[in-house]
Parts: C-alpha cells; sequence; structure tokens
C-alpha cells in the first residue's frame, strides 16, 4: 500500500489578532494554518497584494498558508436581491487573485445572516474543562422571549411553548445576558454579538425566502462561480450549517446527505465539493457520516474533524475528538484508503476544543484555545497513523 498520501495537518488562525500565535501551532506540529482576510469587507474584492502580504506574514513562521476559510458569501448573494451580482463578479475576481498567489482551496458556507448557533460557550465539563453546548430550551428562550422574533411561536407546538414560558421563568436576569449573547455572536473571529435590532433586520430580508428558494440562490450562486474556480484550478468547499436544522425560523440547505445529492447534482464539477465537518453533519442522527465519507470522497476537499454528543429536545455537547456519536475510527479509516485510492492528500484541521489547563485563564475564540484543539489534533494524528499502519500491514 502506497503511504505516501496522509491528512495535511493544519489549524485555524484568525490573523494578528488571534490570542494563539503562529509560533504556537508550528509547535504543535501543523505544516500550514487555515485563515482568511478578516479585515476585508464582505462583498469586497481580495486583493493580490493583501494576499501576499498576508501569506508572507504567515511564511515567516515556517508555516504555509492554502487553505481559506472562508470566502464570505455576502447577504445579497443569498438572498439574490441587491448588488448580487456585483458581489458575485468581485467572488470570482477574489478567487482569481487567491488562486494566482498559490491558494487550493476555498471554504465557505450558506448559512443566513448567522454563521453558526451555541448557547453556552463556556458549559462546564465535570473535569472543570470548558466546552460548547446547544440547548434547545434555552435556544428558544432567545428567539420567543428575548429577541421576540416575530411570528416565532408558529414554529412551536402548544406543548413546546408551555414549556420553554416555564424554561424562561426559571432563568435569573445574568444568565439570561449571557444567553443572548451567546446566540447572536456574530461570524467567527469575532467576539461582538449582533444586535437585536441588527438580526430582526436581517431576517426580514428572508421572509419571502424559503427553504426551495434559498438552496436555488445556492445553486445559481455556484453555477456563476464554479467556471472560474474550474479555470484557476480552486476547490470550492461549503461548509454544512451548524447547527444542521432551522435557526430563528431561517431556512437550512446543508444539513443533511440529501441536500448534498441535490447540490452535487445541480453542479456536477469536481470543483464544487464539501468541507466535511463531521461535527456539523454528525449534530443529526440521521446522517451516517462514514457512509457519507465513501460515497461523497471524491468531492471532499477540506476535512474538519471534531465530535458531539447528542442528548434529548435536540440538544448537543462538543465532545473529545475520539467520543461523542460520531465513530472518528470508521470516518478516519474511509479517510485513509480515499486519499490512497484517489493518490491524493486531504487538507485537515480539528475542529474546536475543549478550554483546558491554562487556557481556562485566558480570552479565546470560542472553541479555539490552543490546547483543546492540540489534544484533539494529537489525538486525530495518532488515529490516522494506526488507520494507516494496519492497511499497510493487510496490502
Amino acid at each position: 500500500m502506497n503511504t505516501t498520501f496522509a491528512l495535511e495537518q493544519l489549524m485555524r488562525w484568525y490573523g494578528p489578532n488571534d490570542p494563539v500565535p503562529l509560533p504556537h501551532i508550528a509547535q504543535a506540529g501543523c505544516t500550514g494554518v487555515v485563515s482568511a482576510l478578516h479585515a476585508i469587507p464582505v462583498g469586497e474584492i481580495w486583493t493580490v497584494e493583501a494576499i501576499r502580504d498576508y501569506k508572507a506574514h504567515i511564511a515567516a513562521h515556517g508555516l504555509s498558508w492554502t487553505v481559506v476559510e472562508s470566502l464570505p458569501v455576502h447577504e445579497d448573494i443569498k438572498t439574490a436581491s441587491g448588488r448580487y451580482r456585483e458581489y458575485i463578479d468581485n467572488y470570482c475576481r477574489s478567487l482569481e487573485n487567491l488562486a494566482a498567489c498559490g491558494i487550493k482551496v476555498v471554504t465557505y458556507n450558506f448559512m443566513p445572516v448567522l454563521d453558526w448557533v451555541r448557547t453556552n460557550v463556556a458549559y462546564e465539563l465535570p473535569n472543570r474543562s470548558e466546552a460548547l453546548f446547544f440547548n434547545k430550551a434555552d435556544y428558544a428562550s432567545v428567539d420567543l422571549f428575548l429577541l421576540k422574533r416575530p411570528g416565532a411561536e408558529k414554529d412551536y407546538t402548544p406543548e413546546e411553548l408551555e414549556s420553554y414560558r416555564a424554561h424562561f421563568a426559571g432563568l435569573d436576569e445574568g444568565y439570561k445576558q449571557r444567553l443572548f449573547q451567546n446566540v447572536l455572536l456574530g461570524l467567527p473571529g469575532s467576539d461582538v454579538a449582533f444586535t437585536p435590532d441588527q438580526v430582526l433586520e436581517q431576517l426580514g430580508h428572508y421572509r419571502h425566502i424559503d427553504r426551495r428558494q434559498l438552496q436555488q440562490n445556492l445553486i445559481s450562486f455556484l453555477r456563476s462561480i464554479t467556471p472560474t474556480a474550474e479555470a484557476a484550478g480552486i476547490q470550492l468547499a461549503i461548509h454544512p450549517d451548524d447547527p444542521p436544522y432551522s435557526v430563528l425560523g431561517l431556512p437550512r440547505i446543508m444539513s443533511t446527505e440529501q441536500d448534498v445529492v441535490t447540490l452535487m447534482e445541480a453542479v456536477p464539477s469536481p470543483a464544487n465539493g464539501l468541507c466535511f465537518c463531521t461535527g456539523s453533519f454528525g449534530a443529526r442522527p440521521d446522517n451516517d457520516l462514514p457512509a457519507m465519507a465513501e460515497r461523497w470522497g471524491s468531492r471532499i476537499h477540506f476535512l474538519h474533524l471534531r465530535n458531539t454528543q447528542r442528548a434529548d429536545a435536540g440538544n448537543f455537547m462538543e465532545a473529545n475528538h475520539l467520543e461523542g456519536d460520531t465513530d472518528m475510527y470508521a470516518v478516519m479509516r474511509e479517510v485513509v484508503q480515499l486519499m490512497q485510492r484517489e493518490q491524493r492528500s486531504i487538507p485537515m484541521r480539528p475542529d474546536h476544543g475543549h478550554k483546558m489547563l491554562d487556557d481556562l485563564g485566558k480570552k479565546t475564540y470560542p472553541g479555539y484555545s490552543a490546547i483543546g484543539r492540540l489534544k484533539g489534533l494529537a489525538e486525530l494524528r495518532g488515529l490516522e497513523y494506526g488507520i494507516r499502519r494496519s492497511l499497510a500491514d493487510l496490502a
């Protein structure tokens, strides 16, 4: 068995203001970073000069930058309104400029308004480390009674409404304030929450956009940019919804394997692929991740490896990377076989991690403290090594 092809071990880095500096990422054993030009407003062109300067800064620390996460999609594109055609043109220009600077993979998502949602970003575990947590009753409390989204009651059964009213009545004011801020956190790389008025205004833009329309807008967007990506040699990798079900009444269109089927069949170009996030897809019990990795392996351009532990009522917690509900051994075994079968390496990063040890006293981006991710990376690296050795012995 050819063992040349292995996972490219990367770590996400949020730029010069990231509390985790580049030397620490290099010390963790990573060969590069996954990053983005966070200072450039969404919709504007990423220039060659800006990309080269950023890449040179990373290279000065002995690391590479070949995977972008994310090149954000403007809300006008998602709603196919306003200046969306201009923003699509800008997106294509940015793809061309990234390719000219040696970028190979561009990750993006098509989640409306909010990038990801958790109700607790410092959930204390029995060993006193901290995890990200999603509690459905807490989320509903924000939706119904704090944000007071117009029409929210229609999304819940009478029994649920009664239960959530009782739950909300038992929350103290300090908890409500922290909960509200957690749910309305902005894009990754920022610890500034959206204001209620900002969220309600954005929700209004989706008033007449249902799941089918949003899905069509995504397909139209990809049909517009994929020829540019193909010509430039860029692999597009869409990140699944997080969490993989409706939030604040907004449609979700990349949550299940059927969503993957719909998108890949509509835009069959090899440049149109997945950021296969085992945490996001794994938060739903109806997603069979090892089988999805087998069926869609040729379209997996980037891997986010993390695990979630599901509970009742739609609750879930970020688990240790090798524990949770996702069979990480089965996923990794399929990935190792995929790389040998297709003779390619796949970039991977350990996604999220528990906050632990010295990081407990530091301010870091939720899920992106150094030590918890290093622990996950070490576990995943060992798992990959063991599988590769065992398969080689069987060859």
